[in-house]
């Protein structure tokens, strides 16, 4: 996901600076734009159409194409070959639909258009992607064919649909999107107005399931990131998507006004038989925390998740995440990146609940009995192999879900502290990509960093 303030898209083939993050004095590189062009190791590309708004990218290694979603654009580029003319779809939002958003006063000119906000791959032949419509939100297929070779990018005509629950009404709002056997689950906001967030899961042969609706305990006001998929055993069942988001906090008046979260769900959940029908069951988040202590004592938050990565190790059940994080306040300016071990999230999300006795009342763990099975288990996996279906579990198992989604005990980075600090710049970091390079001396970590400027 990226937001060029350029007219066209610049697309990196080739950055050859390393950084080694473990050596105590690292090398760094920073390279402006007119720099990077000037380096040759950039290709500057301009479409016939004009946009600055390039904010997803989704990168298809069976194909070696980049697809580009834009305003009322879909753009298909061969990786392949950089010199060969990009295929381009113009899927604008209808006339009618247009002068209705115009005349509702709900966005302005530019805003009544169709922001493209999720791309994804469907099958090995088709894309599935939305767009905001205008503030109605849409979605279609598209045909990509079987290989790059095939040369063809269209709409496949009919399959149109509503894309409430799937992409955001409004372009300038953040959203999360993946599909997982054909399954779509997004974060987004699914109202005309904003004021209903939700995770949902839509489309394919699962039922409906989404977030409790206008309850600030699950979601308050968040800004989702992305999101990760993880086999968590040898149970299928067990399978969870993990999602990053930031979000207003609810934990006491001492706290920080945002929070950075990482929060899970059960792939195979279906919602509750009397209580939660059609809402997660299994739905627990946790905060993660990005600080710094100075030679003060005093203690920075990095509170706004700005972008992530994930990065595989062999262990696929524990990939590292890399989060670019921002401070909120306006006195002190700063960036950091903070590594998270799966594993050190999934001690959290095993540990104490959090508790509220009421309004005023500081949160506190958890110390009552716990219903069985565990909230947020998975129906059918490793610890609960005698329960195939949510829709089993018991009242007091979904009583508990509703009312404490929240873990106690906080995620904290590898060695509790940054790997990386920005602070007095111009600048703060905005988005990040991470690469391991072996070299004769052993292995590189590489961090691509972009920044606002």
């Amino acid at each position: 996901m990226l937001v060029s303030a350029l007219p066209s898209l610049l697309l990196l083939l080739l950055l050859s600076f390393t950084v080694r993050t473990w050596t105590s004095r690292p090398a760094r590189v920073y390279l402006s734009y007119k720099e990077l062009m000037e380096s040759r190791t950039a290709r500057f590309f301009s479409f016939g159409f004009n946009t600055s708004d390039y904010r997803i990218l989704f990168l298809d290694q069976d194909q070696d194409r980049m697809y580009v979603g834009s305003r009322d654009y879909l753009v298909s580029m061969d990786l392949g070959n950089i010199n060969r003319e990009p295929l381009i779809i113009h899927w604008p939002a209808a006339p009618s639909r247009q002068k209705e958003c115009l005349m509702a006063g709900r966005g302005r000119a530019d805003e009544c258009a169709n922001y493209l906000r999720v791309i994804q791959p469907l099958n090995r032949t088709h894309l599935y992607a939305c767009g905001t419509g205008a503030y109605q939100p849409q979605c279609t297929l598209i045909y990509r064919g079987w290989r790059s070779e095939d040369y063809v990018f269209r709409i496949i005509s009919g399959s149109h649909e509503s894309g409430k629950g799937r992409c955001p009404y409004d372009p300038k709002q953040e959203n999360m999107a993946t599909i997982i056997d054909g399954v779509l689950y997004a974060g987004v906001q699914v109202d005309y107005m904003g004021t209903d967030s939700a995770v949902f899961r839509t489309m394919g042969h699962k039922l409906p399931i989404r977030t409790e609706q206008y309850d600030s305990r699950w979601l308050n006001d968040p800004v989702f990131v992305g999101s990760l998929v993880v086999s968590e055993s040898s149970f299928k069942e067990d399978d969870k998507l993990y999602i990053l988001f930031r979000e207003r906090s609810l934990e006491g008046e001492s706290g920080p006004a945002m929070v950075s979260r990482i929060a899970r769900i059960c792939l195979n959940d279906e919602g509750g038989m009397r209580s939660l029908v059609g809402k997660w069951t299994s739905f627990l988040k946790a905060r993660l925390v990005c600080s710094v202590i100075g030679p003060d004592g005093v203690e920075t938050s990095f509170d706004q998740l700005r972008d992530i990565f994930i990065q595989q190790t062999q262990d696929k059940q524990n990939p590292l995440i890399y989060g670019v994080f921002t401070t909120l306040g306006s006195v002190f300016r700063g960036s950091a990146v903070c590594v998270f071990s799966l594993a050190d999230v999934r001690a959290v999300f095993n540990g104490p609940f959090a508790h509220k006795e009421g309004h005023g009342y500081q949160m506190t763990a958890y110390t009552g009995k716990t219903p069985y099975p565990r909230p947020g288990a998975c129906a059918g996996g490793f610890s609960v192999t005698g329960i195939h279906s949510s829709k089993l579990f018991g009242e007091d198992v979904l009583r508990f879900v509703r009312t404490h989604p929240l873990m106690y005990t906080s995620v904290y980075p590898l060695n509790r502290r940054p790997l990386l600090l920005l602070s007095d710049a111009s600048y703060t970091y905005t988005s990040i990509a991470v690469d391991t390079v072996p070299a004769a001396d052993g292995e590189y970590t590489v961090l691509f960093l972009g920044t606002g400027q």
